[in-house]
């Protein structure tokens, strides 16, 4: 059964690549609502309900780039997934680096995936249909209050 009303929270520091997600994730049939934060301090604050934030309720997914200025996704994947307020949060990497390393030490703090993020619009709304199919249509999310 498809979630409704699900927010995705796309971590991503370049404004052009988070527009061109939005289209592409228009162009994949994905529905849910678009939140967009720049770095990793406001991945967190947004997760944890703080300043701009508060009373926000958490996200059913976050898109979460690796390399961001300040707190890098790293950092955000680790401190997440250590917190058992937050560790439930379905966190999928999206990042261009196709560095083994990269891949290897995100699955070990947890992430939920990792998908390379295409240069090719239409292989990034390809990717996104897939993501669309599995997290928001194939899976029960878990409920966050």
């Amino acid at each position: 059964m498809p979630q409704t009303e699900t927010t995705i929270l796309l971590v991503e520091d370049n404004p052009d690549d988070a527009e061109l997600v939005r289209i592409a994730m228009e162009d994949a049939g994905i529905t849910s609502t678009l939140d967009v934060v720049g770095d990793g301090g406001q991945a967190l604050a947004y997760v944890r309900g703080e300043g701009a934030f508060a009373g926000r309720a958490h996200p059913d997914l976050m898109l979460l780039d690796l390399n961001l200025p300040g707190i890098d996704g790293r950092e955000v994947l680790r401190t997440m997934k250590s917190d058992p307020a937050l560790c439930t949060i379905p966190i999928v990497v999206m990042s261009t680096s196709v560095d083994h390393n990269d891949i290897n030490a995100s699955y070990q703090m947890h992430a939920n995936g990792f998908v390379s993020k295409p240069a090719d619009f239409d292989l990034l709304v390809e990717t996104l249909s897939a993501i669309r199919a599995f997290w928001l249509t194939a899976v029960r999310l878990p409920i966050h209050h």
